[in-house]
């Protein structure tokens, strides 16, 4: 038989790129992305998660239960073995506020290396706002005015102001509030009556005001206001009438300020047993959306935008852009030649079985 000549044999295909992930471990979710990188960005090729509570009991006690860590040291074990099969070259894999706050996080940190393989970082709460914000930029109009990026999560909430018509030393700024859905929810209840719900609305704007104080400039109404968290994934769909989560059409809804308050009752107005049932909350939401919805409450009184955008993105998503060597600065434009990530990925061995 006869090899084919040169110009006879089909065109070879174009390298494939080797798979990213991004790993964000936070009070409530474990949640992975892996991705290929094309042409400056990028496409998900694989995901997980998996409602861990690692933070459970953590606001009472200063400290990482062991049943907890367990749970969530399987869930990581899932998250090594899927970077694997995928042959994952570049990894960030971050903790945020429960490993931030626990006295056992180093500990912690220690046995999920010694577990699964997986070099947990933990990022300081300037650095999650900022990540979350790049993995959100697309949804936020360039020219429409100031806005307020606000992730609501298990431990902590970030808030983040984002001025583009105006020079601001330092570009956006952020504040922390060491309140979450999880912390919320221990410390007054799931279940709260009107006068419960109030307080819990209140709790978290004496929080606000402490914030306020350090001088932050969030004083004018924001034109645009960003939410990216479980919470406000999870009133979107409830909104929408949902049978089944559906990222297509949550990422980028927008919602008036009615239509929040009144998918905000309507969560309240249900049990706990009925919140588990409904397709797009499910029991490891049932107890903690209705904290997320007073968190969300305060923070409209306090800044109170008309529509909220719902970003089903954030945190990963920024990691994800940062490997593909993208960083806040040149995509606000404030240092068009900072394209190179400060940090440096952790590159996985392929191959392995983790513990």
């Amino acid at each position: 038989m006869t090899a084919p000549t040169p110009a006879s044999r089909a065109p070879s295909a174009a390298p494939v790129m080797p798979a990213i992930a991004a790993l964000d471990l936070g009070t409530n979710n474990c949640r992975l992305l892996v991705a290929r990188p094309q042409a400056g960005s990028f496409e998900v090729i694989d995901s997980f998660s998996r409602i861990v509570r690692l933070g459970e009991g953590l606001a009472a006690s200063g400290w990482l239960r062991e049943r907890a860590m367990a749970r969530t040291i399987a869930a990581l074990r899932v998250c090594a073995r899927i970077m694997a099969r995928h042959r994952v070259r570049d990894a960030r894999c971050v903790a945020t506020e429960a490993c931030r706050r626990a006295v056992n996080g180093a500990e912690f940190l220690a046995r999920v290396r010694r577990a699964t393989g997986i070099e947990l970082e933990v990022l300081a709460h300037e650095q999650e706002a900022r990540l979350a914000l790049l993995g959100c930029l697309p949804l936020i109009e360039r020219s429409a005015g100031p806005a307020l990026l606000v992730d609501i999560g298990g431990g902590s909430t970030e808030i983040l102001w984002l001025d583009r018509s105006r020079s601001v030393p330092g570009g956006p700024h952020s504040v922390s509030l060491p309140i979450g859905v999880v912390a919320l929810s221990e410390a007054f209840t799931s279940e709260p009556d009107p006068a419960t719900f109030e307080a819990m609305v209140n709790h978290v704007g004496a929080a606000i005001d402490d914030a306020r104080r350090l001088g932050i400039d969030l004083d004018r109404p924001p034109v645009q206001l960003i939410g990216t968290s479980g919470t406000i994934t999870t009133l979107a769909a409830v909104y929408l009438d949902l049978r089944r989560y559906d990222r297509r059409k949550i990422d980028g809804l927008v919602l008036d300020r009615a239509a929040v308050a009144g998918v905000s009752q309507s969560l309240r107005d249900m049990s706990n047993a009925g919140r588990a049932a409904h397709p797009c909350i499910g029991p490891g939401r049932a107890d903690l959306v209705v904290a997320g919805c007073a968190i969300l409450e305060s923070i409209l009184r306090t800044w109170p935008a008309t529509v909220l955008r719902v970003a089903d993105r954030g945190l990963r998503e920024g990691i994800l852009q940062g490997l593909t060597g993208h960083t806040l600065e040149a995509a606000l434009g404030d240092r068009p030649e900072a394209m190179a990530p400060v940090w440096q990925a952790h590159r996985l061995a392929v191959g392995g079985t983790p513990a």
